[in-house]
């Protein structure tokens, strides 16, 4: 068969209602699931490829239907997506006892305002980062491609309308799969998850330890994402945390060394017949995740030295390029940022709105009350330099490395403490004593400072898709900022259902009562507790921190003696220190799948056909489970069933582990295999 142009488009359609209002329905919907498994696994997925295939599907029906409308689908959709990482920061106010659910107006305006101050920061520096700094934008590039190669237009051969179509089937396919095998765990036909924990021999200490894996499609997908490397450097960090510290910090030797020498220790407040699991989980929940916080800031801190002279070349670039548009040159289609008279009236309004945010909770509390003036102030003067700041790093980072990535929580982590430790200057230049009101004032601006990050995270990365694709830029600009608005309006009331459904760790039990361990905001909440309140365990951290420098040294000499071929990403060792230990393992099940079956095509003539398909396998496996347990959030709550869709009873674990890790297995061996025969077939 000939492969031939298939259309040729009548003229530039671009910012339309019609993508608008579809980018804004899969904006809702990839909102949902991101915010699901985020809070689950404390991960996000970049949502710019699914939603551009199914895009394309959708506006094939017409006829004037266009690349860069596509585009602006993509964008409103992978926008409204990212905005889902704000649940890092906000349900730590749950968990502090300030907020008993999330009032829908407060959180959409934290959400709406910090998010368009994420875009109107990141506009100016679109053309230093974007057009000039000469990133990879792995993403941006990736989406750029499928847009290319799928959309209506004059290059869009017969093959590549072949592919768009097997694309959404792909998708279709995973999402049903993944929403299909939830079913069956809900049901307690199979085990969610399979875990056994132990003592070590005497003779290596006799500390407790545990293994496991959580046997989700969506941890698998998301697994396949982030890629070898990465998923390689969290078992790592997996090992570092249930290999060493946790059995250590467990061994009777240690505990009678710390009771001995008045050092604190969780294990030594546990009853001396504690069981295995009990131990374990408790010491790694209230000490060695706190290390873990420790590797990923100074992770965090390295990457940002690393960025600190390629951050300022860049400005300088941008401040030359506002220079030359202000001398009155004339800029090409492809270089019409929104006019920075207008980027700058929106940026006044969200710092005006923001101030009123601040102001009333701070009326509103009699222990700030009468500190108004001078916390709002600050909180503005912080909001915008660290809000830069973040915008620049974090869009500089995501070029590097990637949206999905870019250490977003740790810039999250950095941000509550400098506020935190800022909020005690504050309350000591007026006097006033620190309580929970304190905290929670300091998880708000931190908040907002989050939103900026993960947007300007999440837009350069569409304006580098757009560049790709010659997109006006004022036009995908408009289009952000509505992907924030569609986001932000969704937010709460997915975090109220879940919260009400399953509730969060630390926070007040759900109907079924079994939280979300939202583990950036947990760690983020536990902080700003600590930090405000005098407590912190900083000696944790700080050994963490040591363990983070020998990580950074170890990545540095494995890049040296390998020229590059091997890596250890500090920071995903951090995560992977972090995590619980199930859903770490599962993401290096799915790093390792996602290798492997690139390598099985590598070779072949639908290489690249076949790693594109095999994205968005992975992103309907996360999409679909996402969203069947936010339907199920529905479910319990409005039936106030605990276990709506159980069609076994309690109590066959055994069973239901063993089954659910066959099943498990020979499903994963069977979509990819069905993937790689759709791809051949392109």
């Amino acid at each position: 068969m000939t492969d031939t142009p298939a259309t040729t488009p009548l003229k530039r359609v671009e910012l339309t209602l019609r993508a608008l209002v579809l980018g804004c329905l899969l904006a809702v919907i990839f909102t949902a699931a991101n915010t699901y498994l985020g809070l689950k696994v404390g991960l996000t997925f970049a949502s710019a490829i699914p939603a551009a295939v199914i895009s394309m599907a959708i506006l094939r029906m017409f006829k004037t239907s266009t690349i860069w409308e596509n585009m602006t689908v993509q964008t409103v959709a992978s926008v409204g997506g990212a905005m889902s990482s704000i649940i890092f920061v906000l349900p730590g106010l749950v968990m502090v006892g300030w907020w008993l659910e999330f009032p829908f107006w407060e959180s959409v305006l934290i959400c709406v305002f910090g998010g368009v101050l994420g875009v109107t920061f990141s506009i100016p520096l679109r053309r230093a980062l974007v057009v000039e700094a000469g990133l990879p934008y792995p993403e941006g590039v990736a989406a750029a491609e499928v847009l290319t190669v799928g959309s209506r237009g004059a290059e869009q051969t017969e093959s590549a309308v072949r592919e768009n179509a097997s694309g959404l089937w792909v998708v279709i396919t995973g999402a049903v799969v993944s929403a299909g095998y939830a079913l069956l765990v809900a049901g307690r036909v199979f085990a969610g998850e399979a875990a056994r924990f132990f003592r070590l021999p005497a003779s290596l200490g006799g500390g407790a330890t545990g293994l496991g894996f959580g046997m989700q499609f969506a941890l698998l997908g998301a697994g396949h994402l982030i890629g070898l490397s990465v998923g390689l450097a969290q078992a790592f960090g997996l090992l570092l945390a249930w290999g060493i510290a946790v059995p250590i910090l467990t061994s009777p030797d240690t505990i009678a060394w710390l009771t001995a020498n008045g050092i604190p220790s969780i294990a030594t407040t546990l009853p001396p017949g504690a069981g295995a699991e009990e131990l374990a989980t408790t010491v790694w929940a209230r000490e060695v995740r706190f290390m873990g916080a420790g590797v990923i800031g100074v992770a965090a801190i390295w990457t940002l030295i690393k960025l600190a002279g390629p951050l300022i070349g860049g400005l300088t670039s941008a401040l030359a390029a506002n220079r030359r548009r202000n001398a009155g040159q004339v800029l090409d289609r492809t270089e019409q940022d929104i006019p920075m008279t207008i980027v700058a009236g929106l940026s006044v309004i969200c710092l005006v709105g923001i101030a009123g945010i601040l102001a009333w909770f701070a009326q509103g509390n009699p222990t700030l009350a009468g500190s108004t003036g001078l916390l709002v102030a600050g909180g503005l003067v912080y909001v915008v330099i660290i809000g830069f700041a973040v915008a620049a790093i974090c869009g500089y980072m995501a070029g590097l490395i990637g949206s999905s990535n870019s250490p977003v929580s740790g810039v999250g982590i950095l941000a509550v403490v400098i506020a935190s430790v800022l909020m005690l200057g504050v309350l000591a230049l007026a006097g006033v004593p620190a309580d929970p009101s304190v905290v929670a004032f300091a998880l708000i601006v931190t908040a907002i400072v989050f939103a900026v990050a993960v947007i300007a995270n999440d837009n350069l990365q569409d304006l580098k898709t757009g560049q790709l694709v010659e997109a006006t830029p004022w036009r995908q600009q408009t289009a952000l900022i509505v992907g924030v608005g569609a986001g932000a309006l969704v937010i709460p009331l997915i975090l109220n259902l879940l919260n009400q459904a399953f509730g969060f760790a630390g926070g007040p039990p759900g109907i079924a009562d079994q939280p979300l361990a939202a583990p950036q905001a947990t760690l983020i909440s536990a902080l700003a507790r600590g930090v405000i309140g005098g407590d912190l365990r900083w000696d944790l951290i700080g050994l963490g921190a040591a363990i983070g420098v020998v990580i950074i040294i170890l990545d540095a000499v494995l890049h040296a003696t390998t020229r590059g071929k091997v890596k250890l990403p500090p920071l995903a060792v951090g995560i992977g220190f972090y995590l619980p230990a199930a859903v770490t393992t599962m993401l290096v099940i799915g790093a390792v799948a996602g290798w492997l079956y690139n390598r099985a095509i590598r070779s072949t003539r639908f290489a690249d056909v076949g790693r594109r398909m095999g994205v968005l396998l992975a992103s309907g496996l996360i999409v679909g489970e996402s969203l069947f347990l936010v339907m199920t959030a529905g479910v319990i709550v409005s039936t106030g069933d605990d276990a709506p869709f159980a069609m076994l009873p309690e109590g066959s674990t055994w069973p239901a582990m063993l089954s659910g890790i066959v099943v498990f297995a020979v499903v994963t061996f069977a979509l990819y295999r069905w993937v790689l025969g759709r791809s051949a077939k392109v």
